[in-house]
């Protein structure tokens, strides 16, 4: 998960995440290793950005740091991205987190 010079690419937050984190970008067709598997990235990737550890099925939950943070709406396989297309909230949706957020005063009472 280095590139030539020893730097890591990808950084496994927790050994149960299901996704790797970015920590450099990452360009399309540049060939990254994953757990001793050669992959080659299919679109341009940032820093911070999550790419799957391995193939994974619509519905499966993701975790980073070790907690699930979503649900896949899609398959994805190893090394592709997983972000906002392929991803839902397990948790409140934003309007409704909001709409709960105006409908308190100024003061929090």
């Amino acid at each position: 998960m280095s590139d030539a010079s020893g730097r890591p690419q990808v950084l496994l937050l927790h050994p149960s995440d299901n996704v790797l984190i970015c920590v450099q970008s990452l360009a399309v067709g540049q060939q990254i290793d994953i757990e001793g598997e050669p992959y080659v990235i299919a679109q341009n990737l940032a820093v911070g950005h999550k790419i799957a550890r391995y193939d994974m099925s619509a519905g499966e939950k993701i975790r980073r740091y070790g907690a699930p943070v979503g649900s896949l709406s899609q398959p994805v396989k190893a090394g592709e991205w997983v972000h906002m297309h392929n991803l839902q909230s397990d948790y409140l949706a934003t309007h409704t987190r909001q709409s709960v957020a105006r409908q308190r005063s100024p003061k929090g009472e």
